[in-house]
């Protein structure tokens, strides 16, 4: 894995091409993601996007070609490789609805901040607007979910339409950049002197804006600092851990941002995340939104114990670009620029004071009630029930995974029990769908993450609706040879509709599944394992099988329906 020092400091690889030489459009494109530090394509096949396919197999060396059932899961695993490498995907999508296809999944790229580029083939130039198969302006479909959404008309004007979006897609705020060539063009060929890649400017902080935070937690009694996906994405995890050490300040991560403090460290709170929100009196969040995950920028207020209308607590937004410092909210504090920077320099400024507070009692009255609440766990996590209670399933895989694993989430009840259970040891070992909730995204994420964890375990956490939006790219692990443990949580219905409804209404509607649909023989048709386990006695030895398997294993667990995750927001 990556250091943060070795991302800070990594270098662009310069291009192989010694001057001007005629290329074909396929090879632009190509030559210039792989000066950009791309790696491998996702795609699924078309004819509109040959010659960059030719590029691949031709290259030197060759771009392995990794291809999928679904372009969906073609951007998910290039969203993905670039969330676990820090480094960008590339998903090339043929015309029309190869494109269209792909939207969903460059969306939830847009709301995670994740440096993808989506070279898409496009009908030809010389008849457009004729009536040519699968014809379509993609950009302007594109355009409200990326960074930018370009056509690169002519041959000659790939390689620096595709530069600029990859410099655009890589600069923070990160997110994905769309570039469509017409078929014509792509199979064309010029003599192009390839754009050279820009480095990456880190932008600086103000340092007044750096100042005036750090002096904020001296006139707090009880700080809260939350850690969020962007702390990972931007190489800042070694400047987060710094401050939190230095500082002494609770701590709370989300997203990326889980496992920037390991598993276990005094500072981590993330078990007594309600009470530390309801009672802090400032809350520093770090590297993600203000969004409906962190009570929309409002911590406490509401009423105290004697009644009286409490006013909530200050917040301090730090942003790795100011376009990312929230603006629906009052804001006490603010900086935005390169995270590590922002974050040493709060320290330093910190630690220049004449006077620092400490808070050894807030700090410790929050790791008792995390530490409470890890005791509560016990029970569920052991719970011998049958059908087998959610919190089970995590009771018997936590202890076989290692310190590296990556463990992805896809669903609704059943991953946001391993949101509770599971704590990373390290960063960049946790992916979910982040703010936009798309499912679907897991069988993208778990090809990706073989791919780029070569040596580390990786298990994919599905409900059981979830499972039916992806399932069939087990395929693709199989003929790519990817071993993954899925593990799916069947309660035969879609948990996170069914109660609530019943809750509102007494009823529910399109909201039930089969009970007995064997998720498991899709994935032993498909080449791969996997078993049904309807006891929880049972789940153990299941587990352990499907991570010994050495191919894509499935363990269908059979969970109680009547068992919902006791949620506090619906996030609308």
């Amino acid at each position: 894995m990556e250091s943060a020092a070795e991302f800070a400091d990594a270098t662009i690889p310069p291009s192989t091409a010694a001057g001007p030489r005629e290329r074909h459009g396929g090879e632009l494109a190509l030559e210039v993601a792989r000066a950009h530090g791309v790696e491998r394509m996702f795609t699924l096949s078309g004819a509109h996007v040959f010659p960059i396919y030719d590029a691949a197999v031709k290259g030197e060396p060759a771009m392995p070609i990794v291809d999928v059932r679904h372009e969906q899961t073609a951007v998910f695993a290039a969203e993905a490789t670039a969330k676990l490498t820090r480094r960008p995907g590339l998903a090339v999508l043929t015309a029309g609805p190869g494109v269209t296809n792909g939207i969903s999944a460059v969306t939830q790229a847009r709301f995670n901040g994740a440096p993808v580029l989506v070279l898409g083939g496009r009908a030809p130039a010389y008849n457009w607007g004729s009536g040519s198969l699968q014809e379509l302006d993609h950009p302007a479909l594109l355009a409200p979910v990326t960074k930018s959404a370009t056509t690169a008309g002519r041959v000659d004007a790939i390689a620096g339409t595709v530069n600029a979006a990859l410099t655009l897609a890589t600069t923070p705020h990160r997110g994905p950049a769309f570039v469509d060539v017409p078929v014509d063009e792509l199979f064309s060929r010029a003599s192009v002197e390839l754009p050279a890649v820009p480095r990456r400017a880190r932008e600086d902080p103000d340092p007044e804006s750096v100042r005036r935070v750090a002096e904020l937690p001296g006139h707090a009694e009880r700080p809260v600092l939350v850690l969020g996906t962007d702390v990972w994405a931007d190489g800042a995890e070694d400047a987060a851990r710094r401050l939190v050490e230095a500082a002494g300040v609770p701590t709370i991560t989300n997203g990326m941002g889980r496992g920037v403090m390991r598993r276990g460290h005094p500072q981590l709170v993330n078990r007594a995340r309600g009470t530390a929100f309801a009672a802090s009196d400032l809350v520093v969040v770090v590297g993600t939104p203000l969004d409906f995950r962190l009570a929309y920028g409002v911590f406490g207020g509401g009423l105290g114990s004697d009644g009286e209308p409490r006013t909530p607590a200050p917040v301090v937004h730090l942003a790795d670009s100011p376009g990312q410092v929230a603006g629906h909210v009052g804001l006490t504090g603010a900086a935005a620029g390169d995270l590590t920077a922002v974050l040493d320099g709060v320290r330093e400024a910190w630690e220049a004071l004449p006077t620092r507070t400490a808070w050894p009692e807030w700090s410790a009255g929050l790791r008792d009630t995390a530490g409470a609440a890890l005791a509560r766990d016990r029970d569920l996590l052991a719970a011998e029930s049958d059908p087998v209670h959610p919190a089970r399933v995590y009771g018997e895989l936590i202890p076989l995974l290692g310190d590296d694993a990556v463990v992805i989430g896809d669903g609704g009840d059943f991953v946001s029990f391993a949101g509770r259970f599971v704590e990373p040891a390290r960063p960049g070992c946790w992916l979910d769908p982040g703010p936009y909730g798309c499912l679907g995204a897991g069988l993208g994420a778990a090809i990706a993450a073989r791919l780029a964890r070569p040596s580390s375990p990786v298990v994919l956490l599905l409900g059981d609706g979830a499972a039916g939006l992806s399932l069939l790219d087990v395929d693709t692990l199989v003929r790519h040879d990817l071993p993954v443990l899925i593990v799916v949580g069947n309660n035969a219905g879609w948990g996170l509709e069914k109660h609530p409804m019943q809750m509102l209404y007494g009823y529910d509607v399109a909201a039930d599944l089969r009970a007995d649909t064997r998720y498991d023989g899709v994935v032993r048709a498909l080449g791969g394992g996997g078993e049904t386990v309807s006891r929880a006695a049972e789940l153990g030895a299941a587990l352990r099988r499907g991570l010994d398997a050495g191919a894509p294993y499935l363990v269908n667990v059979l969970t109680d329906p009547d068992v919902a995750y006791p949620r506090s927001t619906t996030g609308l």
